[in-house]
């Protein structure tokens, strides 16, 4: 004999005791005949848990925001680990960029992005001289920011670029050598130095006008291939504002350039 169980269609499970042959015939729907029983009738009641279509829509709706979530989240981390990869921090929010590698620096009535390896200079090479700073390995690699009483009302009123350079020509100072010399390396008879206009514009940063010049100067000497000077001038409240960032050639193909040029793009007079 061996202990069964009968289940009842109110889903009542009841233990006894049944014979072999008479479970086998049960098991085709036959009725089992219950003999006498082994223990106490057990009785068990199962229940079946279902939850409404609402709860069901709203744990899927849960779900579903949280797979959202989880998504922009790990989308945002793979944005910053790009970014940090080369140096700059995440920029999950949408946050501006900052250059790399620059301190900022607020003058009176003008501010600028200075190389972060440039310390200050006391030495003032031209009038109206408010600020300096020099490259703390090579000192041929220098800006500085003057502020002069201007002769017109606007950096326009000066004619085009190429006219304004005329005024500020005193920046790569003047020829000391006098005497004959030929024609050689570029240089025209008797003169020992040359300035190249690589660029000149007029641009507009938040309504005022600018002036930005790149030249190229280079003396006889052959004095590191040449100096890169970036100007950038405007006028307010009746002052010539002018920045001057110099680099040696030499320099500025070892990555100097990115320095001066970011010096010299950050310019601003408020």
């Amino acid at each position: 004999m061996a202990c069964a169980a009968a289940v009842s269609s109110s889903g009542l499970v009841v233990k006894s005791a049944v014979s072999l042959s008479s479970a086998k015939g049960g098991i085709n729907g036959a009725s089992v005949t219950v003999a006498a029983p082994c223990a106490a009738p057990v009785a068990v009641r199962s229940f079946a848990v279902r939850a409404s279509r609402s709860e069901e829509s709203e744990t899927v709706s849960r779900r579903a925001a949280l797979a959202l979530v989880a998504g922009v989240i790990a989308a945002g981390a793979k944005v910053g680990s790009a970014n940090a990869a080369y140096g700059e921090s995440a920029n999950v929010f949408g946050a501006p960029k900052k250059q790399t590698g620059f301190t900022p620096f607020i003058g009176n009535g003008f501010s600028l992005d200075v190389p972060s390896k440039w310390n200050p200079s006391k030495e003032k090479e031209f009038p109206g001289t408010v600020v300096r700073f020099e490259d703390n390995f090579d000192a041929t690699n220098n800006l500085f920011v003057s502020v002069t009483p201007a002769k017109k009302g606007s950096i326009s009123e000066y004619g085009p670029p190429e006219k304004f350079l005329d005024e500020v020509s005193f920046l790569f100072g003047k020829q000391a050598y006098e005497g004959k010399t030929a024609s050689e390396g570029g240089f025209q008879n008797n003169a020992v130095a040359t300035a190249a206009v690589l660029d000149a514009a007029s641009v507009e940063v938040n309504g005022r006008p600018y002036y930005k010049l790149s030249v190229l100067t280079r003396t006889a000497d052959g004095d590191e291939g040449g100096k890169h000077q970036l100007i950038a001038a405007t006028v307010k409240d009746g002052n010539l504002y002018l920045f001057k960032a110099q680099a040696g050639d030499k320099r500025w193909f070892k990555g100097v350039k990115k320095f001066v040029e970011g010096a010299w793009n950050s310019f601003n007079v408020a």
